[in-house]
């Protein structure tokens, strides 16, 4: 997928994997009966952007990604998830999903997918030097997660208390508010996130 804006950009032609998004959006909407206008005051998305999602319009960004999977009560790789082939037990380098959004300097690869029957999953995130990224609320209330730094350094605020991650720590918490994402450093951040639903 590509990002340009810091909102959500237009795209020249819907990319296959925003097309599928968009149609599983609307699917998951459906399914619970609401509207364009109730989806828009359980997420604090507008109505107009939320349309174009699902109409494959533009290329939702990874904070409009979070406020929906907040309302729909999952996590960004189980949505991503819904959008892929049913993943494998062996995932191969080459299958694992890459999403980015170039608007906050962000590259996700999904490197263990979610699963029916397993309730972890594992994401390399890659941060560009001077990245910030910031989510509003988490996907899931309690969220478990596990971010261990490979490269770089790495400023995650979550409950109003700021960690400096150097290369080889890790920060352990569940996530109940908001949470941002730093790469401080002059270099790129790399890091292992381990996401455990509760």
């Amino acid at each position: 997928m590509r990002r340009d804006g810091d909102a959500d950009t237009e795209v020249g032609g819907p990319d296959p994997v925003d097309a599928r998004l968009g149609v599983r959006l609307a699917e998951l909407r459906a399914e619970r009966g609401w509207s364009l206008g109730e989806l828009a005051e359980r997420s604090g998305v507008s109505r107009s952007t939320l349309s174009r999602a699902e109409r494959a319009e533009i290329s939702p960004t990874a904070s409009l990604l979070n406020r929906l999977c907040g309302v729909y009560g999952r996590t960004m790789s189980q949505l991503l998830s819904e959008v892929e082939a049913e993943p494998a037990l062996l995932v191969r380098a080459a299958d694992q999903a890459v999403w980015e959004d170039r608007a906050s300097g962000f590259v996700r690869r999904s490197v263990s997918p979610p699963h029916a029957g397993l309730r972890g999953e594992l994401v390399e995130g890659r941060l560009a030097a001077g990245a910030d990224i910031a989510y509003d609320r988490p996907p899931v209330p309690g969220l478990e997660q596990h971010i261990w730094v490979l490269d770089g350094r790495l400023e995650v605020t979550a409950q109003d208390a700021g960690h400096r991650l150097d290369a080889g720590d890790c920060l352990r918490l569940r996530v109940w508010g908001p949470t941002r994402f730093r790469c401080t450093g002059p270099e790129d951040a790399r890091y292992v996130l381990a996401v455990v639903l509760p």
